[in-house]
Parts: structure tokens; C-alpha cells; sequence
């Protein structure tokens, strides 16, 4: 009876280690902390700003209305360089529901911009989404915090 216990124990945790072992070993996102929370940095509460090697980071978001697929959003960057193919990648925060590029425009020397709706959850009053800055698929500007706000 113990070694039939023992056995199953040891499936259970085999099964867990298979499951949810390759999110602990393999984390692609090297801003994660070990514990897999980096603080977070709320767009809709202000804009959010860090220095870098490259120098001066800024990005904020605005609600510029309501249209048929949801809120419209207005995301703005300021960078001290100009990447290639910029782009700012929403993914999931609260629940995963895939990737999301936006282009962003130049609107000035240093400035970007890009409108875009933002999906949301059916099954939820709303869903919270981390923002990505990326040059192709390069990530660029390394905010030191997740750059998240809520779409509803």
C-alpha cells in the first residue's frame, strides 16, 4: 500500500515538473525577476520614464474614445533613438490571449505614436495588458518595469 502511494506521489509531481517546469527553466523574459514578478509601471496612471545606456525613455497611453470593437487607445513613445520597425507588442498580463504588434509611426524627431484597440475579455469587467517595446522582433529600451494598463 505505501509503494502504490509512493509511486503515485512521484507521477503527480513527474506530471507538475513537465507542466510547469519549462515556464521556471526557460523564461525568455530576462526583466522577470526570479520570482516571475517585476514591478509594474501603470500607463493609465502616468507616463512611465527610465534611462538607459541609449538614454531618455518615455511612454504614456490615452483613451481617445469609444468605438465598435472597444476602448481606442493612443500610445506614445519617446526614444533617443530610432529603431527599426518599431513596434509595441501587447500581450496578456491578466490571462494570455497572444500577441499583439502595433506599429508605431514617427511623429517627430524622437517621437512615436500609434492608435490601436486594445482586445478584451468576454469572460471579465476587463483585461490588463503588458506593452512591449520592440525593434522587429529585437526588444529595445529595456524598461526596468512592465509598461501595463487595463483595457475595458
Amino acid at each position: 500500500m505505501v509503494r502504490v502511494i509512493a509511486i503515485a506521489g512521484l507521477l503527480v509531481a513527474l506530471i507538475a515538473a513537465v507542466v510547469f517546469g519549462p515556464h521556471y527553466l526557460f523564461s525568455t523574459d530576462a526583466r522577470d525577476s526570479a520570482d516571475g514578478s517585476a514591478p509594474a509601471c501603470d500607463l493609465q496612471a502616468g507616463p512611465c520614464t527610465w534611462k538607459n545606456d541609449a538614454g531618455q525613455w518615455s511612454v504614456a497611453i490615452t483613451s481617445v474614445g469609444t468605438g465598435n470593437q472597444g476602448t481606442e487607445f493612443r500610445l506614445s513613445v519617446t526614444a533617443p533613438t530610432h529603431p527599426g520597425r518599431f513596434l509595441a507588442v501587447l500581450r496578456g498580463e491578466s490571462m494570455y490571449m497572444g500577441e499583439y504588434p502595433v506599429p508605431l509611426k514617427q511623429a517627430g524627431d524622437n517621437r512615436y505614436t500609434a492608435q490601436f484597440t486594445a482586445p478584451f475579455c468576454t469572460s471579465g469587467s476587463g483585461m490588463q495588458w503588458r506593452i512591449d517595446l520592440q525593434s522587429g522582433e529585437d526588444p529595445v529600451g529595456r524598461a526596468p518595469e512592465k509598461l501595463t494598463f487595463w483595457a475595458r
